[in-house]
């Protein structure tokens, strides 16, 4: 728990990369693979490296430090984000990789 604690803003850090990272995998296994089942495991890992994570380390995180922190209240604000202004950003993003990645457009 102390590796948690101690590490907890790379750790952070690094889920938010990797849940982008499969974020852009699902989009390019949708539109430019055709697969359901690679977008599938796309999504699948962008809730496993984005979502679930980030909630299980803010709640550690109080639950441990007994105080609402910087920290926790970071992934609150990740969560607003994503239930509010980032469904907006994440289907115009949808639309880009249509666009850019159709295999209509591929050379």
């Amino acid at each position: 728990m102390d590796f948690i604690l101690q590490n907890k803003w790379f750790i952070l850090l690094t889920l938010e990369v990797l849940a982008w990272l499969a974020t852009f995998f699902m989009m390019y296994a949708r539109y430019r693979l055709g697969s359901t089942a690679l977008f599938r495991a796309g999504a699948i890992l962008t809730v496993l490296t984005g979502v679930i994570p980030q909630v299980v380390l803010g709640i550690i995180n109080l639950i441990v430090e007994h105080t609402f922190d910087l920290f926790t209240f970071i992934i609150i604000l990740f969560i607003i984000y994503g239930l509010t202004l980032g469904r907006k950003q994440i289907k115009k993003l949808d639309v880009w990789a249509q666009r850019k990645l159709s295999k209509k457009n591929a050379v």
